[in-house]
């Protein structure tokens, strides 16, 4: 028997999982750098006197912004800085112009439109000049090459304990996650009483999970389960997670394993897979209840024909549900502008929505900023420049009507979600809501839930701006 450990209930609903910090797991990229590099190095065209002046002027810049602290109540402004409406709207003109001219592969223009967005641009100031800042790295990023002397100054990726805790902090003050991973597991819990009732075998739900990374979905399922749970039939949950990183792995399994000690109606069993070229298949026991859980992994594969052959492999095994969790985008992989202007759109809403979730001041909001949506600004910006060709490098963000297609396409129908993950994702903004007004569709500030497809999909979203997608499918 488990022995049952004290808890708060805030423990549950902000998944306060020990923080422990992962294991050095990412991969080390082999950069090619000449022992002496020159300025005229760092520019991917064929740079000139006057655009190594630019550049350095550029740094310069920047440095002058990254030592910045502007303090509430007004002191030690930038001397360039604004605080009207009209700024905001010179950063996004500088932006898309620095971006075309990237694109146009015009060094001289990007550099000179980049000085102008680091000038007024700034990690500490509103949500509009914090994404501009970040925006801007990874263009710079982008226009640089990978031997420039320059180009760790703004592409350097967090360690792993910097990324979990970054991650961590945004999970539990904000519904950006949560509210797709309490919807996701509503619809499992129902496709698990739904066939449980109908077995006459033991209870266990065997929960494949193709992108598992840190877990964090899953301790709210345990405390569900164990609540639908007795010491005479208790339930044990089987989770197969695939990772790429085998420390990450081991670190998630810990962490789940020791959550689910707190519970002794459950009996937990983690799987960890480490992801390869083909798709390692877990064993299924006769009797167990089977789900699927595609969150945030369908995107990260190469080509549709991965997709359709993770697809094809679950119709096989016929899961009770498969949810498909998603960000909401048209970001098309080769249109480089294209997948500029939805990005920024995309991220400018989450940096405006945390004003709802922190202050500007918190020391945890610039870490949220720094090492996990700074860091997925530049990934977006770069991923297809990335020697390292594996499947985190092949971000396909589509709307829900594409992801709709693809799903029936290949032989999947959609579930509409029940009043009860309605109204649980409605109430879990109502908790998570802090400084602005949590409204519902059809108004016009704050946090927003809509539901799509005749109930078949639940979004969230910052005022107009739709932002993750939980859907739920079966096998036709």
């Amino acid at each position: 028997m488990l022995r049952m450990q004290e808890y708060e209930e805030e423990d549950f609903l902000c998944l306060r999982l020990s923080i422990s910090a992962d294991s050095d797991c990412e991969r080390k990229r082999k950069r090619k750098r000449n022992e002496t590099p020159t300025l005229s190095d760092s520019i991917s065209s064929d740079g000139s006197f006057e655009e190594e002046s630019k550049i350095i002027s550029l740094f310069q810049m920047r440095d002058q912004m990254l030592n910045l602290r502007r303090k509430r109540g007004g002191e030690d402004h930038h001397p360039e800085e604004s605080d009207v409406d009209g700024d905001g709207l010179r950063l996004v003109h500088l932006l898309l112009v620095a971006a075309t001219a990237v694109d146009e592969n015009n060094p001289g223009a990007a550099l000179e439109s980049l000085r102008g967005i680091y000038r007024s641009a700034s990690l500490v100031g509103d949500s509009v000049q914090r994404v501009a800042a970040y925006f801007a790295d990874g263009l710079v990023a982008r226009l640089l090459t990978r031997g420039s002397p320059f180009a760790d100054a703004v592409a350097q990726a967090p360690a792993p304990e910097e990324a979990f805790l970054s991650y961590a902090e945004l999970y539990k003050v904000s519904p950006l996650y949560q509210m797709a991973h309490f919807t996701a597991n509503e619809a499992i819990l129902e496709a698990f009483e739904k066939h449980d009732h109908a077995n006459p075998n033991p209870r266990v739900l065997h929960v494949i999970d193709f992108e598992v990374s840190y877990g964090f979905q899953w301790p709210s399922l345990m405390q569900s389960l164990s609540e639908r749970a007795t010491p005479a039939r208790r339930i044990l949950l089987k989770i197969t997670g695939y990772g790429s990183c085998p420390e990450q792995l081991q670190e998630t399994q810990t962490r789940l394993t020791s959550f689910a000690q707190c519970f002794r109606n459950l009996v937990f069993e983690f799987i960890g897979v480490i992801r390869g070229l083909d798709l390692v298949k877990p064993k299924i026991k006769k009797g167990e209840i089977l789900v699927a859980n595609l969150s945030f992994h369908l995107s990260t594969l190469k080509n549709y024909s991965e997709i359709s052959d993770t697809l094809n492999y679950l119709k096989t095994v016929r899961p009770a549900i498969v949810v498909l969790v998603e960000q909401e985008g048209s970001r098309k992989t080769h249109n480089f502008l294209s997948r500029f202007t939805e990005s920024l759109h995309y991220f400018a809403a989450i940096f405006d929505s945390l004003d709802d979730c922190l202050p500007l001041e918190s020391s945890e909001r610039l870490r949220i900023e720094k090492n996990h949506l700074g860091t997925e600004i530049k990934h977006v910006m770069n991923y297809d420049r990335d020697d390292d060709n594996n499947n985190i490098d092949n971000l396909r963000f589509q709307s829900l009507e594409t992801w709709k297609k693809r799903m029936e396409s290949n032989g999947f129908r959609g579930v509409r979600h029940s009043p009860n993950a309605v109204m649980q994702a409605k109430l879990l903004l109502k908790m998570r809501s802090h400084c602005a007004s949590t409204q519902l569709e059809g108004e016009n500030a704050g946090f927003r839930i809509f539901e799509r497809d005749d109930g078949r999909a639940l979004s969230l979203g910052w005022q107009e701006k739709l932002l993750i997608t939980a859907s739920s499918w079966c096998c036709v």
